[in-house]
C-alpha cells in the first residue's frame, strides 16, 4: 500500500507496480519535461524514444491507480505536449480540457521566441462521471464586471482555458523553496484541488519535487501521497509539509485579526476575481457576489466558517495600506484596437 500523508522515496513506476487498487481521487503530475533541466539524481536528457516510452509507462501506472471518478493532470512543456495527448487517448483518458498556463519572466532567448506558458492536460478517467466543483472556481464575467449585464448568470463564469492568473515561482518570492530548481505556484495547485476533488479525498503526486501538490492538498483538507527519486527533495518536501496546517483547523480570527492562511486565500481569490477594490467597493452588487464566491472557495477548502461582508472589506483594505494586495492589471473596458494594415 502507498502511504497516506508522506512523501516516500523511489521510482513511481515501480511502486506503482505493487499497489493492488485504485486509491486516487486527483493525480497531478510534474514530470521532467527533457529538456536539459539540473535536477539531483535524474538526467534530464532521455534519446527520444526511451522519454516515449517512459511517459507512456508512467501515465499508465497513475490510471491504474486512480479512482473510477478520478481527474488526472499532467503539466509538459512544449516539446512533448502532442505526445502526451496521443498517450492520454491511447490509454483511454478522457481528455476534458488542454489548458495554458501563461505566465512572464519566462526564460531569455536569442534565435527563437522566450518560453512563456506550460502545457496542463486534464483527463478524467471516465468521460461523464467526475469530480468538476465549478462553483470553487468561478469568478467574475465580463457581463458582470464590465458591462454590469443583468443577463449575466449570479453564480459568475468558469475561468477561461489560458490561465494568466499565476506567476512563475521566481527565485525573489517568498514562497520560493531554495533547494529545487523548477516549482509551480502553490494558488494553481489550489485551483485544481479544490475544482477535482472534495475534502477527504487523495490527491497524488509521482514526482513530488518541491511537495507543492501535497502542500496545496494538505492546506485544503484533503489527504496526500507523493513520491520522488531524490532522497533531499523528499527530506526537504516533508519538512515543508510539517509546517502546513490544514485551513479548517486554523482556530477563527480573534480582535479582528484573520489567521495568516485566511488572508492568503482572500488575496489569491481576489487576484483570480480580478476586479480592484475600488470598483469592488462602487458596486454593492459585485461586492455582494464577490463575497459569496470568497465564501465557495472557503467551502472547498475544507473551512466550515464564514465571516461577514464587512469583516471581508477590512481585511482587503488591511492588505491594501499594506501593499500586500495583488496588484490587478488593468482591464480595459473595451477590447484593445490593434491597427491593421489593409490592401489598397
Amino acid at each position: 500500500m502507498i502511504p497516506l500523508d508522506t512523501i516516500i522515496q523511489g521510482d513511481c513506476i515501480k511502486l506503482l507496480g505493487s499497489q493492488l487498487f485504485p486509491f486516487a481521487d486527483l493525480v497531478f503530475a510534474d514530470p521532467p519535461f527533457n529538456i536539459g533541466y539540473q535536477y539531483d539524481v535524474y538526467e534530464d536528457k532521455k534519446a527520444y524514444d526511451e522519454y516515449y516510452r517512459w511517459t507512456r509507462d508512467w501515465m499508465s501506472a497513475c490510471k491504474r491507480i486512480l479512482n473510477p471518478r478520478g481527474s488526472f493532470w499532467i503539466a509538459i512543456g512544449a516539446e512533448y505536449a502532442a505526445e502526451v495527448r496521443f498517450i492520454g487517448r491511447e490509454l483511454g483518458l478522457t481528455l476534458r480540457n488542454w489548458v495554458i498556463w501563461y505566465y512572464t519572466f519566462g526564460q531569455s532567448t536569442k534565435r527563437k521566441f522566450a518560453r512563456s506558458h506550460t502545457h496542463l492536460f486534464y483527463f478524467t478517467q471516465d468521460p461523464v462521471e467526475f469530480t468538476f466543483n465549478d462553483e470553487a472556481v468561478r469568478t467574475f464575467s465580463d457581463r458582470e464586471r464590465v458591462y454590469h449585464d443583468k443577463r449575466a448568470n449570479p453564480a459568475g463564469r468558469i475561468p477561461d482555458d489560458v490561465w494568466t492568473e499565476f506567476p512563475r515561482v521566481c527565485g525573489t518570492f517568498g514562497e520560493r523553496e531554495g533547494w529545487h530548481p523548477c516549482q509551480m505556484p502553490e494558488p494553481l495547485l489550489a485551483r485544481i484541488v479544490r475544482v477535482c476533488s472534495n475534502p477527504g479525498d487523495v490527491v497524488f503526486d509521482p514526482f513530488s519535487g518541491s511537495g507543492t501538490t501535497a502542500a496545496a492538498a494538505k492546506r485544503l483538507g484533503r489527504r496526500y501521497a507523493g513520491m520522488d527519486i531524490s532522497a533531499d527533495y523528499v527530506q526537504n518536501a516533508n519538512a515543508r509539509l510539517a509546517e502546513i496546517q490544514p485551513l479548517g483547523e486554523i482556530p477563527p480570527s480573534e480582535n479582528g485579526l484573520w489567521p495568516e492562511e485566511i488572508l492568503d486565500l482572500l488575496n489569491t481569490s481576489y487576484a483570480e476575481f480580478a476586479l480592484p477594490t475600488d470598483r469592488l467597493h462602487a458596486n454593492p452588487h459585485l461586492f455582494e457576489r464577490f463575497v459569496k464566491r470568497f465564501h465557495s472557495r472557503l467551502h472547498h477548502s475544507g473551512v466550515a466558517g464564514s465571516y461577514s461582508p464587512e469583516d471581508i472589506w477590512r481585511q482587503l483594505e488591511t492588505l491594501r495600506k499594506k501593499a500586500r494586495l495583488t496588484k490587478i492589471r488593468a482591464h480595459a473596458d473595451e477590447p484593445a484596437k490593434i491597427p491593421i494594415r489593409t490592401l489598397p
